[in-house]
């Protein structure tokens, strides 16, 4: 009993490490929010170059991901990782000394690269890592550090703004520590994320390489000890032996086992679901939720309290979907989070159509967003980097997310710049009425083309593919 609390609590602090790759991919996307008007002004941006200012990181992201998975599967998960946090270090370093809006974008796209690279390899890290019956809560950790890393950026930039006046009001302007947290505060937000980022490179090194990448590259000794310590020495036998067998059975080591038949369809099913995630207004509404809230008229306080407030819930909520991912399963969490993000879609489109002729309090909207953010919390942002990281064959298990990976960021990417758009032209009714009808197709591919993974081991999951292929 001991021994496994031991193999467990190993498991939790490698899952712990991995994950803060997640709190930097949050922290880094969500703290832009709060310096958009300061560097505006600083440096005399117009629209197009605020845009490039805001979106440059996605660019650095979007490289990330198309390197990421092939980088890991070369050169190992670890190293990968590491690189990352070298990145993200280097990034807010270089926003928080920035002589110029060149050299802060130069800085942003190399944190969009990080983030690119965490969001493939750190669950993947952890998939690899993870015992059957606890890899869903475990990955699911990485997803609950994205929501960390959002409140904490909000709260630093929340925090970090009032310090400013603070010390502008007692004349504390003065040298480069006043230039950083008063004067230009801006850097002050931007430059914390080398904080985390310096202990995410630390830790690092106390962390094995994954022993599944290990035995495909040969290194069984050094698989085995790390197996060891994950299941003992007994059931460690047990997964090497599947391992090796398996890998055995593949006859092809690089691209073409993606075109297989089976392996074709599990590659379909994640560009797919992660490409539709963000068609369904999830990050519509964490972009563009304090703007809609300005224009609807309930935010006349601070909008960043209605920041903090939605990073609270998405985290909050985040935290259940950990604890019963595992129990539930994936497929049913699916279900009834898509079907709830469904319903609070429709009384966002009605509100926007008939909230003001009703007289309905602006209260409900907000009401209506958090159940929306609730929702989808527990559901669909819980469940796919879960689902990415476990469908995949080892040998190429990198370079397939990435692929996943890749379309989630183009998704990400279009939704951000269609939104303002759609709420012109769609009307914010009209909008959020197509966010809903695109969860239609998402829960029909669950349904229909998805197996259910819980509780099952990562080769036991790539021989259900192999079987699908064959029928």
């Amino acid at each position: 009993m001991k021994e496994h609390s031991n193999q467990l609590a190993y498991v939790i602090w490698l899952s712990v490490v991995a994950s803060l790759g997640g709190f930097l991919f949050g922290y880094d996307t969500a703290v832009i929010s709060g310096t958009v008007d300061q560097v505006s002004k600083q440096f005399n941006l117009d629209d197009i170059t605020k845009g490039w200012y805001v979106g440059c990181a996605l660019a650095g992201s979007i490289a990330g991901v198309m390197v990421a998975g092939s980088l890991s599967d070369k050169f190992g998960r670890k190293i990968v990782l590491i690189i990352s946090a070298v990145l993200f270090s280097l990034s807010g370093i270089g926003c928080m000394i920035a002589a110029n809006e060149v050299q802060l974008v130069v800085a942003r796209i190399l944190g969009g690269i990080g983030i690119g690279v965490a969001s493939v390899i750190s669950p993947l890290y952890i998939a690899e890592i993870s015992v059957p019956s606890y890899r869903g809560r475990l990955v699911s950790m990485y997803q609950l550090a994205i929501t960390v890393g959002f409140l904490g950026a909000y709260l630093a930039n929340f925090g970090l703004l009032h310090y400013s006046e603070t010390l502008i009001q007692n004349g504390g302007t003065g040298g480069l520590y006043g230039k950083v947290f008063a004067t230009e505060v801006w850097r002050g937000m931007l430059g914390m994320e080398a904080v985390p980022a310096v202990l995410f490179f630390i830790v690092l090194f106390f962390i094995p390489e994954s022993p599944r990448w290990l035995v495909v590259k040969g290194e069984e000794k050094k698989a085995s000890l790390i197996l060891s310590r994950i299941y003992g020495k007994d059931e460690a036998l047990i997964q090497a032996n599947n391992i090796k067998n398996l890998i055995a059975s593949e006859t092809q080591t690089n691209w073409r086992m993606l075109l297989q038949p089976g392996f074709r369809l599990a590659l379909f099913i994640g560009v797919a679901l992660a490409m539709l995630g963000q068609l369904m207004g999830v990050n519509a509404v964490l972009y563009y939720g304090p703007t809609i809230f300005a224009e609807s008229g309930l935010s006349s306080g601070d909008s960043l309290f209605y920041q903090v407030l939605v990073g609270l819930v998405n985290m909050l909520t985040t935290v259940l979907a950990l604890i019963i991912i595992d129990k539930v399963g994936r497929k049913k969490l699916v279900y009834w989070g898509v079907s709830g993000m469904i319903i609070a879609l429709l009384l966002i489109g009605f509100y926007f159509a008939k909230g003001t002729e009703l007289g309905i309090p602006h209260l409900f909207l907000l009401i209506f967003f958090l159940f929306y953010i609730f929702c989808c919390a527990i559901s669909i942002c819980a469940v796919i980097f879960v689902l990415l990281s476990e469908m995949y064959p080892v040998k190429v298990r990198g370079a397939a997310m990435s692929i996943a990976g890749l379309s989630l960021w183009i998704g990400t990417y279009l939704i951000g710049q269609l939104t303002p758009v759609m709420l012109t032209s769609l009307t914010p009714a009209g909008t959020f009425w197509l966010f809903a009808l695109m969860c239609i197709p998402y829960m029909l591919i669950v349904w229909k083309l998805l197996p259910e993974t819980t509780g099952k081991s990562l080769e036991e999951i790539e021989e259900m593919w192999i079987l699908k292929g064959k029928r």
